[in-house]
């Protein structure tokens, strides 16, 4: 099995960024790229100009605020990355992007920044459990 293309959904929580650091690893080892992911909440469309644009931009500063740290974290390592940032639900959105992008495996953390506690596994991992068609790692 070759894996040239490894997708690493972000959230900022602390098992993303666990997760990014075995997607680094493996992204060495395999001399893979990384897309880097974040699913950002969804644009107000019932806003009117400028509310709307002002959303837009607040919404899309804060992504970009979020992922800017793992970016550096990429880039230190000299390890080749792409970042993609989409709006809608991350459940759904993962596994789009698996098929679109022709990714070899997802390595993700296991639970978001809600982390509900009791969860064997966060809400978003489970979707993407079942709906992705490639090998996915989960880290704590």
């Amino acid at each position: 099995m070759e894996i040239k293309k490894i997708l690493n959904p972000v959230d900022g929580s602390d098992h993303s960024m666990r997760a990014t650091e075995y997607a680094i690893k493996l992204a060495k080892l395999m001399n893979a790229e990384i897309i880097l992911l974040h699913c950002h909440a969804r644009f107000p469309t019932i806003l009117a100009e400028p509310n709307f644009q002002k959303a837009v931009n607040q919404i899309t500063k804060a992504a970009e605020e979020l992922v800017k740290p793992i970016v550096e974290m990429l880039e230190q390592d000299e390890v080749k990355f792409d970042v993609r940032f989409l709006e809608g639900n991350p459940g759904n959105r993962i596994p789009e992007v698996v098929t679109i992008e022709k990714i070899d495996m997802i390595v993700m953390g296991s639970r978001g920044v809600t982390n509900f506690s009791g969860l064997v596994l966060g809400s978003v991992a489970h979707q993407v459990l079942h709906k992705a068609d490639c090998p996915i790692f989960i880290s704590k």
